[in-house]
């Protein structure tokens, strides 16, 4: 027993009692199998260092290799030098520094959409948006493998959520049809879905929306940079950039840094600014991070051939890995699935088993997916070589022999 739980007093029950009694981490990690906060002592870069030892990285969203680019490294410290590290208040009040406004400027310009506005992480964008935008007696619509910050989102508005199965619009629609016409609604979907890999139907959930009168979010986390033929993302993929009435981005994928943002109509964005809380109570994004992302769409837009190098790497290895047998779902993105089933520990035995083999790959079990659809979330860059590549087939080959999940 520790010393916090010996000092309480018996006769009261001890919020801190489900943290004592919390055991599921020690079992793995007496297993020797705890896959969670592994220490990387390099960039991230298609070869990481981990324990001095040098490892393939598939486990990154730094899908076109720009957080160790030279110049958005000399722009974060451009940027420090002139503005410090912080900006010691909320955007609200005295933290709105001029590179803001020009990154928000930059932003909805990049995206086809009349304003944005930043936030500290991606995750805050969809507990303050979605939050302050589905209001008591509205509805808003979810997937149910959307990403767990707009489920947060969603359940901090005080609006009805509703959940609809995966990329299935003929189900949308049912439930949208008996909908009160009377509640306004927001349907918020992921544009490449994180953990599958697979990408939203959004020419048929567009058409629901419209048929329904609903608004439309789409989380494009995983696809700005990725889809498109400029890298707008999954809306400029299908050419609906005009159908779908709020984007969503992070900066912590293709754009090298940390936070997020939202872009769309002038009239919303500028509500969403005067009552979203989760950008209102928190600091603003620091200089380094603005001035990054700056640069980083810059260079986007300059290097097209980036994102095809991105392409044909997650090609090669979709083929790779199908090739050998390996179950990779739905995948239509730079994030490939290998699915291990329903037994979450075979998970984080294969993990285990390819970084002894010198690749990082991501186990993901129950709740971020189904019970019965653990799998080993592999990612990958432009900047990845076919030499890295194969490398990690032959990691794979070995150790999906080894598990008896491949013959």
């Amino acid at each position: 027993m520790t010393d916090a739980s010996r000092s309480h007093d018996a006769r009261s029950v001890d919020i801190f009692q489900k943290c004592f009694d919390f055991q599921d981490a020690n079992l793995v990690r007496q297993a020797g199998m705890y896959p969670y906060f592994r220490v990387i002592s390099s960039a991230q870069d298609p070869v990481v260092v981990m324990n001095g030892r040098e490892v393939v990285m598939l486990g990154s969203n730094n899908y076109l290799g720009l957080t160790n680019h030279p110049e958005v490294k000399e722009a974060a410290r451009a940027a420090i030098s002139r503005y410090g590290s912080g900006c010691a208040g909320s955007r609200f009040l005295n933290g709105t520094l001029d590179i803001h406004v020009e990154l928000e400027e930059k932003l909805a310009r990049f995206v086809n959409k009349p304003a944005a506005l930043t936030f500290s992480t991606g995750f805050q964008v969809n507990l303050g948006v979605i939050s302050c935008l589905v209001e008591r007696g509205d509805v808003v619509y979810l997937d149910k493998l959307d990403h767990a910050c707009i489920i947060d989102g969603a359940r901090l508005g005080f609006g009805t959520v509703v959940k609809f199965e995966h990329n299935d619009m003929a189900d949308l629609d049912r439930r949208m049809a008996v909908r009160d016409s009377r509640k306004a609604s927001l349907i918020v979907v992921d544009g490449v879905f994180s953990m599958e890999g697979d990408i939203v139907d959004l020419p048929a959930l567009v058409e629901v929306a419209a048929r329904h009168g609903s608004r439309v979010m789409v989380d494009d986390a995983h696809g700005i940079g990725v889809l498109g033929e400029h890298g707008r993302g999954t809306a400029e993929h299908f050419g609906l950039e005009d159908k779908v009435d709020l984007v969503m981005g992070t900066f912590s994928k293709s754009l090298a840094s940390v936070g997020g943002f939202i872009a769309g109509d002038a009239q919303v964005i500028d509500y969403i600014k005067h009552r979203a809380r989760s950008l209102i109570f928190s600091a603003a994004p620091p200089p380094a991070s603005v001035a990054s992302v700056i640069k980083a769409v810059e260079i986007i837009e300059r290097e097209p051939e980036r994102r095809v190098r991105l392409w044909e790497n997650t090609r090669y290895m979709a083929e790779g890995l199908k090739n050998l047998g390996f179950d990779t779902g739905e995948s239509q993105s730079a994030v490939i699935p290998v699915i291990v089933g329903g037994d979450w520990s075979l998970a984080f035995l294969m993990a285990r088993r390819l970084q002894e083999e010198g690749v990082f790959v991501n186990p993901v079990v129950a709740p971020a997916v189904p019970p019965d659809q653990a799998l080993l979330r592999t990612s990958y860059m432009a900047t990845h070589t076919r030499e890295h590549l194969d490398r990690a087939l032959d990691a794979f080959a070995k150790v999906g022999r080894e598990v008896g999940l491949i013959r």
